[in-house]
């Protein structure tokens, strides 16, 4: 395949060019401090499927984040050039993605995360060779998906969370994950301005399951409600 992004990726990449952190969240990320990390939002395209993006699903077990669905990604290492090369060796680390297959595309905002204070930048990428990818570490990463974006952006999959703190923000439910928190938040916006989301209805929120109450995130729409759900 061309290394070359694919013509649908045109409009999000033209609308990065002028990305803000304020477009992916309501809080401000500090000028200094907090621990450099990134992570790898790599968009691919199936023959028969069409575009998708890759998520793993973090293990049940782990003290943090247990069971959440996650674009590849963590701290910066001293080694590390840039946080593309933070994302890359994090996704080769966790689920053996050569890095060499991806053509990086942009790299977006650099997002707080105030409860980890991770500072994290999403990277843009295109799978240009795209190959089997695996749980490396099954003790750290349960399962590993492609999403389409068709089933993204389908009305019947998209929702909104309730953290138990008050916190509403996006979610998705796809092929047995509930994808929500920060990650739900970076790709409901890169949905957005890609052209690609399709009207859906706000009003549905649900409550976000115990076992997944991790500390609220940063990204997307992010807001205080105390009403009922509905």
């Amino acid at each position: 395949m061309s290394r070359r992004p694919p013509e649908w990726l045109e409009p999000l990449l033209d609308r990065l060019g002028s990305a803000r952190a304020e477009d992916f969240t309501r809080l401000t990320t500090p000028e200094s401090g907090g621990r450099e990390s990134a992570v790898l939002v790599l968009l691919g395209e199936e023959p028969d499927g069409g575009p998708d993006v890759l998520v793993l699903q973090r293990a049940a077990t782990l003290r943090n984040h247990a069971g959440q669905p996650a674009f590849p990604g963590g701290a910066a290492d001293p080694e590390d050039a840039d946080a593309s090369a933070t994302a890359l060796r994090e996704a080769n680390e966790e689920v053996g993605l050569d890095p060499t297959s991806v053509t990086v595309l942009a790299q977006l905002p650099k997002l707080w995360i105030p409860v980890s204070d991770f500072v994290v930048t999403p990277v843009l990428a295109w799978w240009h060779a795209p190959h089997p990818v695996h749980p490396r570490e099954p003790a750290e990463v349960a399962h590993v998906a492609r999403l389409p974006v068709t089933e993204l952006v389908d009305p019947a999959n998209r929702m909104r969370v309730r953290h138990p703190s008050g916190w509403i923000g996006p979610a998705f439910s796809v092929r047995g994950m509930l994808v929500w928190g920060f990650t739900a938040g970076v790709l409901a916006t890169l949905l957005e301005m890609g052209g690609w989301a399709r009207p859906w209805p706000p009003g549905r929120v649900v409550e976000l399951p115990p076992t997944a109450a991790a500390p609220a995130p940063s990204a997307g729409t992010d807001e205080v409600d105390e009403s009922p759900v509905r």
